[in-house]
């Protein structure tokens, strides 16, 4: 368990290490054109996010291949201990003989299925139609604002009104 709680810190370090220096840069470089923008009483946002992109975008072409050797690196580490270190360990892995001295499903097993089946003929005999829906009570749901029921606005009940009379 410590193999596994170790290599989850590593997963993290190289997160931090592949997202600190994007992440650096572009505090960096907001900070500097704040100050000039302070300076010059130029306050436009859209000035401020065009630097950052391209330096974040310089970082991670010039660290790129850095990057990837991390997480290569990282993947190779994961794949051996998935593959060589927890099969190997006695904490991990049942003993290859566990099941000549374990019958798992054998209760299941002894159960005539044919048995406890109920026939066909008995289920068509005593099925029951079902019962639908009468108009009375499918205006009864629709009343009782089941549904989105549009009501008139105030020209149309003006109408309404007017017709009734």
């Amino acid at each position: 368990m410590d193999i596994l709680i170790e290599y989850f810190a590593k997963g993290l370090m190289v997160m931090l290490m592949i997202a600190m220096p994007c992440v650096l840069t572009a505090a960096i470089i907001g900070l500097i054109v704040g100050i000039l923008q302070a300076v010059t009483q130029v306050q436009e946002q859209t000035i401020a996010a065009a630097p950052k992109i391209f330096a974040v975008f310089l970082v991670i072409i010039i660290l790129g291949v850095g990057y990837l050797k991390l997480l290569s690196n990282l993947f190779n580490e994961g794949a051996l201990i998935a593959f060589e270190v927890i099969p190997k360990s006695d904490e991990f892995v049942l003993p290859s003989d566990y099941y000549n001295y374990t019958k798992p499903f054998i209760d299941e097993m002894k159960t005539d299925t044919k048995k406890d089946m109920i026939p066909m003929e008995h289920i068509l005999k005593n099925t029951v139609k079902p019962q639908g829906i009468t108009q009375k009570d499918r205006f009864n749901f629709l009343r009782n604002g089941a549904t989105n029921i549009p009501t008139p606005n105030l020209v149309e009940e003006k109408k309404i009104m007017e017709n009734k009379r």
